[in-house]
């Protein structure tokens, strides 16, 4: 019974990956166009990947000055995938995998097309927000440097290198809400020129 399933087996796979050689019979194959290159856009909107895929990033990285990610982990009931394969990826190697997170966010933010949550166009060719871009990619450098050697007090160094730029960003084009001479400026939009850059 266990060779029938084996060749029942074969033959799907065979059949299913066009296997075996092609009869004589057979007309000649014609040449396939070429496959269209991804189209590399945006799929969401700049709060979400900031949201997704940063904010995360940077909360593992701070909770490492707190908790050590190399302490062993208590081993429980792990019912959910998460929670099964938490310890796959864990530890200081989390932290180096958060690190490496907000470096990669720094391409994903500077693809042309992305909009911001209000529908306003990402500010790419802003040398400020292109400042902060920069900054994201050097916190990622300076908190993997830290990871992998391990090191809490640099992890710590780390952490402030990531909320500074971090806020580089957010004081001109997130955090608005505050009243500029009586007016409030939306999201996204660079600061008046000669204006306050908050």
């Amino acid at each position: 019974m266990k060779g029938v399933r084996w060749f029942l087996g074969a033959t799907v796979i065979t059949a299913a990956c066009g296997g075996g050689a092609p009869s004589e019979s057979a007309a000649p194959a014609q040449s396939a166009a070429p496959a269209p290159a991804y189209n590399y856009r945006p799929h969401s909107s700049l709060a979400e990947v900031m949201r997704a895929i940063p904010f995360p990033g940077s909360n593992t990285i701070f909770d490492a000055q707190q908790v050590d990610p190399g302490a062993p982990v208590k081993e429980g009931a792990r019912e959910t995938t998460t929670e099964k394969f938490a310890s796959l990826y864990g530890g200081w190697q989390k932290v180096e995998l958060a690190a490496v997170s907000l470096m990669e966010t720094a391409n994903l933010i500077m693809i042309p097309g992305r909009l911001c949550e209000n529908g306003r166009p990402v500010p790419l060719d802003r040398a400020d927000y292109q400042k902060g871009v920069a900054g994201l990619v050097a916190a990622g450098e300076a908190a993997l440097k830290a990871a992998k050697a391990k090191n809490v007090d640099q992890v710590v160094e780390a952490a402030g290198t990531i909320a500074e730029a971090c806020a580089a960003c957010h004081e001109v084009y997130r955090d608005v809400d505050i009243a500029e001479g009586g007016a409030k400026r939306e999201r996204c939009m660079p600061p008046p020129a000669g204006g306050p850059a908050k």
